[in-house]
């Protein structure tokens, strides 16, 4: 986590019982609206990866995409996208998960990731860490190495302890 980029929690928007009861849902477009907010983000995000010899970020659907793409940029990779079943044209792999208010499949191109290229996963939320770890499995599973894990947000629902052996960073906790 870093402290300093803590002020941008002022640009998320919490909508209770969404997508369903009980659940707290963190709207990040304000902060996606807002260009200075936006930008520390991303550059808060690529920051942490600069120093490390990175190939391609994988952006897990859809918000993941924003800040993987945006990562990549910066950091002079490739983007991978996972996305959710039946959404990609190509051969592919899928993994099924969990989330905090129910399941979820992702898939991967069979192409993206060559084995042994060094990869970071990149998603808007951490919570229970069920769709980051669905992704890790479909990046191994192609031969990829694992090294980071990034997110803009980061919620106390066990997506740490589940993620323990990756190198996990986070821009905001609450």
């Amino acid at each position: 986590m870093s402290p300093k980029h803590e002020h941008l929690k002022k640009k998320i928007r919490e909508i209770k019982n969404y997508p369903t009861a009980g659940i707290s849902f963190k709207d990040i477009t304000p902060l996606l609206e807002d260009k200075q907010s936006f930008r520390e983000a991303v550059e808060g995000i690529a920051n942490f990866f600069k120093e490390k010899q990175v190939d391609k970020i994988v952006g897990i659907e859809s918000r993941g995409f924003l800040f993987a793409s945006s990562v990549a940029y910066l950091l002079n990779t490739g983007v991978v996208m996972v996305r959710k079943k039946d959404k990609l044209p190509s051969q592919k792999i899928l993994r099924e998960h969990s989330l905090e208010y129910g399941n979820g499949s992702l898939e991967m191109h069979t192409d993206s990731v060559v084995p042994g290229e060094k990869i970071v996963v990149i998603d808007d939320v951490l919570a229970t860490g069920g769709t980051a770890e669905a992704a890790i499995k479909l990046t191994e599973q192609l031969g990829g190495q694992i090294v980071g894990t990034g997110f803009l947000i980061e919620l106390p629902l066990g997506g740490r302890e589940k993620l323990k052996q990756y190198s996990i960073y986070s821009l905001i906790q609450y």
